[in-house]
């Protein structure tokens, strides 16, 4: 730290063109972030660009491949000029059109296993949201809530009146589950 004895002068033309300056704080701020809002705009503009270039690319990808779902060969559809022998090139894309199906089928049973488990959740929330009593218990619980809002402690015996339906729910549910 520099301790000085003697005063600081500013020179009378800088004193003058400070005073002079029609620039404040605040416009220096609403420059200063005019510019970054500029900055933010054109690097957002540059990123959606490069995405869309990205995307136009993988689309032109996808569209020059070929789709082996579409291909699939038939080992019964054979022209006239082909043997009937078991190891020839056809027999060969026949198979892989054959493999290219059964991991189409797979797939799909597979997503329809995985929606089907969604659909049972589903109807198990649905049970829950259609229990009486438990509905009951929680429009209690916040009705409660919301008269003693500065006093959430008043509402114990309505939390424990749902938390004794939910673990009947839950008791029911456990009953059908292990029969």
């Amino acid at each position: 730290m520099i301790n000085s004895d003697s005063p600081v002068n500013f020179s009378p033309d800088l004193i003058n063109a400070l005073q002079a300056s029609p620039e404040t704080d605040s416009t220096r701020s609403k420059d200063l972030e005019l510019h970054i809002q500029r900055r933010v705009h054109s690097e957002l503009a540059r990123l959606e660009a490069e995405h869309t270039k990205r995307l136009d690319e993988l689309k032109e990808q996808i569209s020059a491949a070929p789709d082996p779902t579409t291909e699939s060969v038939h080992p019964d559809a054979r022209t006239p000029d082909q043997s009937s022998s078991s190891g020839g090139p056809d027999h060969k894309a026949a198979a892989e059109g054959d493999k290219m199906r059964d991991l189409g089928r797979q797939s799909v049973q597979k997503e329809i296993d995985m929606l089907q488990e969604k659909l049972k959740r589903r109807r198990i929330k649905e049970e829950v949201v259609k229990d009486k009593a438990v509905e009951k218990a929680r429009s209690e619980v916040i009705n409660c809530l919301r008269l003693n809002d500065r006093r959430p402690l008043d509402c114990w015996r309505e939390v424990e009146t749902f938390k004794e339906e939910v673990g009947r729910l839950e008791k029911d549910f456990l009953e059908k589950v292990m029969l």
